[in-house]
């Protein structure tokens, strides 16, 4: 990846269109039913993890919540595996067994995709100790939601992360509503970025539908983390256009708030911005456009065409090898208390059953 000054802002633009049509796709598979579970929508909120990525490397970690699509994106997973995934197919890039709210690229360091709010805040804390603990000139940036500041989880993970003087960025991506909870009814600060002062992390609040302002300050922070690791928390003020998912009619707000954060939508303030500058005309933004619209399709049909997963995969990932076949007794028979000589019969019986299945 380029250094952060050389960074194309054009393909930056590509790069939220990409996000941007790959949820309104995702949006009409889910309602084709050809996408399960929950599915949350990042529209609107493309400027944030984009200017984020845009002002770091590509070795460094990004771990984030449920609202995942655009992080894999932006961190290089292809969209085929993305679109893969959603399906359920063995192409995706959790192999079609995470689904929506578990995108997972290892090769890229995107570390998930969590589901359980907040809980991927302390993990964030552990892989920013990883860093530290072998002397690695490396940054894990955190991204969560408002509502993950009231829980217990990430105060424990603030904590952790100063007291050791962690190299990590936590953001929160603010778009006002915690599912359907205004942030103004949820939480007693009036701003977010508070949340750090008591557990002396520096905390900045920034734009969120400004690609630039979010790239100059993560990059900014980011710099001053290399020189002297430290843990620091941005508040990303942002807009969600969609419900909290695919279930969310999102009649908690009004057709006017709506409209208002709609004019201010990131590409086209970015759009705007390289249009005045001399580095974007109109017809090269369309063919930006048609572009991702393409890779889009392309990766629809892609996911189509994939295999399902195999049945006889049905446990990995879920028992430890060989445990099935071993005969581990069943969670009724192991609450069963067992003598010391039990206790060596059953060993010798799992070491018996193993030897015979060699």
């Amino acid at each position: 990846m380029q250094p952060v000054e050389q960074r194309d802002e054009v393909e930056m633009l590509s790069l939220m269109l990409l996000i941007r049509r790959f949820e309104e796709r995702a949006s009409q598979q889910y309602q084709a039913q050809k996408i399960g579970g929950f599915c949350h929508l990042y529209i609107g909120q493309e400027a944030v993890v984009t200017g984020a990525v845009a002002a770091v490397r590509d070795d460094d970690y990004i771990i984030t919540a449920y609202r995942d699509h655009a992080h894999a994106l932006a961190r290089g997973t292809s969209a085929d595996a993305c679109m893969a995934e959603l399906f359920g197919k063995e192409t995706g890039c959790s192999r079609g067994l995470g689904g929506s709210m578990h995108f997972f690229d290892k090769q890229h360091h995107m570390y998930g995709g969590h589901a359980i709010v907040a809980a991927h805040v302390p993990l964030a804390v552990g892989l920013a100790f990883a860093i530290k603990y072998r002397s690695e000139d490396r940054v894990t940036l955190c991204f969560f939601g408002d509502g993950a500041i009231n829980q217990g989880s990430f105060h424990e993970a603030l904590n952790l992360a100063a007291l050791y003087e962690l190299p990590i960025v936590f953001i929160c991506e603010n778009n006002l509503f915690a599912m359907g909870t205004s942030v103004k009814r949820s939480t007693s600060l009036k701003q977010i970025v508070d949340r750090a002062e008591g557990y002396d992390i520096p905390g900045e609040i920034v734009d969120g539908m400004n690609f630039r302002e979010v790239r100059d300050k993560v990059a900014e922070v980011v710099d001053s983390i290399r020189k002297e690791p430290h843990p620091a928390f941005l508040e990303a003020r942002t807009y969600r256009y969609r419900g909290h998912s695919m279930s969310d009619p999102a009649s908690y707000r009004t057709k006017d708030e709506l409209e208002k954060y709609r004019l201010d939508d990131p590409i086209t303030r970015l759009r705007a911005q390289l249009t005045r500058e001399g580095k974007l005309t109109n017809e090269q933004f369309d063919r930006l456009d048609k572009q991702a619209k393409e890779t889009v399709l392309a990766a629809v049909k892609f996911a189509e065409q994939s295999p399902q997963p195999p049945l006889d995969k049905l446990y990995d990932y879920t028992y430890a090898d060989g445990a099935v076949e071993a005969g581990v007794p069943a969670a009724s028979e192991s609450r069963t208390a067992v003598s010391p000589a039990n206790s060596k019969e059953s060993a010798a019986g799992t070491a018996a059953a193993t030897e015979k299945k060699a």
